[in-house]
């Protein structure tokens, strides 16, 4: 309660000693922006973007009664990132660390890891998450960084809108449309860790109202090393290709067509328990290879009927496939989703929409992961509706939405929403939310996974076993905020949170409910007892915090920006729990505490420009990680207006430091090291 009553002081304060001006109230599309006119925009100009992933429709971002920031194509460029997630390491409120060459811990609010299961990612509207464990494969997501529009996070519940594991955030990535990317561009980059970036797209126009473009991308990323500056063994290789279609017509109508294909390669040195270990009792390492790829097709039909009606009509098929020595897995994704938005009098938007999903998947079971059973079809059925009622000539906005859906795990599922924001000029709005989300079982749900074997007298396995009882994961999330532009030049976003979760899953080890069960000898596995560790909610928790986000326009050739995270964590396992070595719990001790970015655009003559990215990362506990400062720099010059070349220098400040331990038992940690790549960007 103390810390609530602080937030409500704090923001009280806030309106207390911000002085009141007039601004201009003015709608941008700032996708259309030229980098030199993006530079010109003051922040009034800027709080004013379009954004649509909180309500699925266009709505200024001053607007909106959420804790969203947006990545601009321009922000993207100028950091100079190779891979998606380095994009989203300036982002207020989200986690975002290295795992090894291809893999990475993203999460928001809290609960990070490579598995983290409460952040949905989408990509042009079709979801990413693995229906394995509900969670992203970052090292399959991937496009022409070039082609990004601009990238949408969302801190805190989207499920009123977006379903199910929207629990702690959205990642929207939403792409250029065809008609923005007419001409050829060629990219190549190399250096020390990113040994090779090629990136091609040729697009054009057919006809005055269709486009397309194709573009294809290979990229070869070198071993991290460990502590000891040995190589790990995990390079990472990825080859894709793709196209985008774009047709308007009748000036209503827009029809979209796109797609994607994908190969690429991964690894590491692990140490896992095979059936080899049943002998030995000891743990095999070797250097696994990992093999991935997949495809999407995706079509899109939106009709505008007036300015206070539309509709649009969305379908895609997702095929993922991954190979390891201990899982092979192929999972496909039909998805098709309907959605209607309109004006019911004066005071009413309305958006309602229906959802269907059908997933099949396919494991290759091995002694170390199996699934039971091995092949299964999923469906998954969706309904929302949100109103948006306005007040006080539209100053005050009420939001009421909710959707229900329906799983083949826990049944029916109602998440619901609470929005009020308040716009108290052109310059100040305040908004409130009150939500509820839940996580729902995956395949995972499932899954035999070994832990530990040890000699009692004979080989004991400790082995994680799916159990159908286990339940959702619930969130209910407290959230204020306040933007302000306090002047021309400086801008400033706050995000306040309360999360009380409830049915966390814990692994829980019973001998008394859940006996040792023995296994009799196979032809190929020796006789052995499994003692199971179900996974159970036997946990509940709260985390707080605030994110808050300044910029400030210095003069028209220098910006900078300021992020700030603030995090706790308080998990509690339930008395009954017998979870297996209290390592639920310690999940605390996951996320950083603070966090903070600032980050510095100059144009220091018409042609060159100039990035500066400080970063500082505080402590993990549960890891034994140490907290540490990035520095991340590019400086980019452009003879001619079709030619950029441009230098990148990443983790300038040390030779090396872990950013993440791998959740594999036993896995050999990386470190992420110093790094430099130059890139050449012809367009034509």
């Amino acid at each position: 309660m103390n810390f609530r009553s602080n937030i409500l002081v704090s923001l009280t304060l806030i309106f207390l000693i911000i002085s009141l001006s007039y601004a201009k109230d003015q709608s941008l599309n700032i996708d259309k922006l030229s980098p030199e006119e993006i530079m010109m925009l003051d922040v009034e100009t800027l709080m004013n973007i379009q954004v649509t992933s909180v309500s699925k429709k266009s709505e200024k971002l001053i607007n909106t009664a959420a804790a969203i920031f947006v990545i601009t194509a321009d922000d993207i460029r100028r950091m100079g990132a190779t891979s998606i997630p380095e994009t989203l390491r300036v982002v207020p409120g989200l986690v975002v660390a290295r795992i090894d060459a291809s893999s990475w811990a993203v999460s928001s609010r809290g609960f990070n890891g490579r598995f983290a299961n409460k952040l949905l990612v989408l990509v042009d509207g079709r979801t990413v998450y693995s229906p394995v464990f509900a969670g992203v494969n970052w090292d399959a997501q991937d496009t022409m960084i070039s082609d990004i529009a601009r990238i949408e996070v969302i801190r805190g519940p989207g499920a009123a809108m977006w379903g199910a594991n929207a629990v702690n955030g959205v990642i929207n990535i939403i792409t250029k449309r065809a008609s923005e990317t007419v001409g050829s561009t060629l990219t190549v980059g190399s250096g020390n860790k990113d040994l090779s970036i090629t990136e091609w797209r040729y697009g054009k126009k057919i006809d005055p109202d269709k486009y397309f473009r194709i573009y294809t991308k290979y990229t070869n990323r070198d071993d991290f090393i460990d502590a000891n500056k040995n190589a790990s063994s995990d390079a990472w290789q990825t080859i894709r290709g793709g196209f985008r279609m774009d047709w308007e017509f009748l000036s209503k109508d827009s029809v979209t067509f796109q797609g994607d294909v994908y190969d690429g390669q991964g690894g590491g040195t692990v140490t896992l328990f095979t059936e080899n270990s049943l002998t030995s009792l000891i743990p095999d390492t070797f250097d696994s290879e990992r093999d991935f790829g997949g495809g999407n097709l995706l079509g899109r039909w939106e009709r505008t009927f007036d300015d206070e009606s539309s509709f649009s009509l969305q379908l895609y098929y997702d095929r993922q496939e991954r190979k390891t020595e201990v899982l092979e897995s192929d999972v496909d994704t039909f998805d098709i989703d309907f959605q209607h938005q309109f004006d019911f009098g004066t005071r009413h938007e309305i958006i309602w929409g229906l959802g269907y999903r059908l997933i099949n998947d396919r494991f290759d079971n091995t002694f170390h992961s199996s699934f039971d059973p091995d092949t299964d079809l999923l469906n998954l059925y969706s309904a929302f509706i949100q109103d948006k009622i306005t007040f006080l000539d539209s100053r005050l906005g009420l939001i009421l939405g909710a959707k229900i859906e329906h799983n083949d795990f826990t049944g029916f599922e109602f998440q619901p929403n609470l929005r009020l924001v308040y716009k108290h000029d052109d310059r100040h709005s305040l908004w409130s939310a009150i939500s509820r989300a839940v996580r729902v079982p995956a395949r995972s749900n499932n899954v035999q996974l070994v832990q530990r074997i040890v000699a009692a007298p004979g080989p004991l396995v400790f082995a994680v076993v799916g159990d159908s009882d286990f339940e959702s994961e619930e969130l209910t999330a407290y959230e204020i905020g306040y933007r302000t532009k306090i002047s021309k030049t400086v801008s400033v976003d706050i995000a306040t949170f309360y999360n009380d979760y409830n049915n966390l899953r814990t692994l829980e080890l019973n001998f008394a409910a859940r006996p040792p069960a023995p296994v009799p000898a196979t032809p190929s596995v020796p006789a052995h007892v499994i003692s199971p560790i179900f996974g159970d909610n036997k946990m509940d928790g709260e985390t707080y915090g605030a994110e808050c986000s300044t910029n400030i326009i210095l003069n028209s050739w220098w910006r900078v920006q300021f992020n700030y995270t603030f995090l706790r964590m308080q998990l509690h396992l339930d008395n009954s729990s017998k979870d297996f070595l209290m390592n639920s719990e310690k999940a605390e001790g996951d996320s950083p505490q603070q966090q903070f970015s600032i980050r510095s655009s100059m144009d220091l003559i018409e042609s060159i420009q100039f990035e500066t990215i400080l970063g500082y990362v505080d402590s993990l506990p549960n890891q034994n990680i140490n907290n540490y400062l990035r520095l991340e720099l590019r400086l980019a010059w452009s003879p001619s207006d079709s030619i950029e070349i441009s230098f990148v220098g990443s983790n300038l400040l040390d030779n090396q430091h872990p950013e993440f331990t791998p959740e594999l038992i036993n896995t050999l940690r990386t470190e992420t090291e110093r790094s430099f790549y130059g890139q050449i960007k012809w367009q034509f």
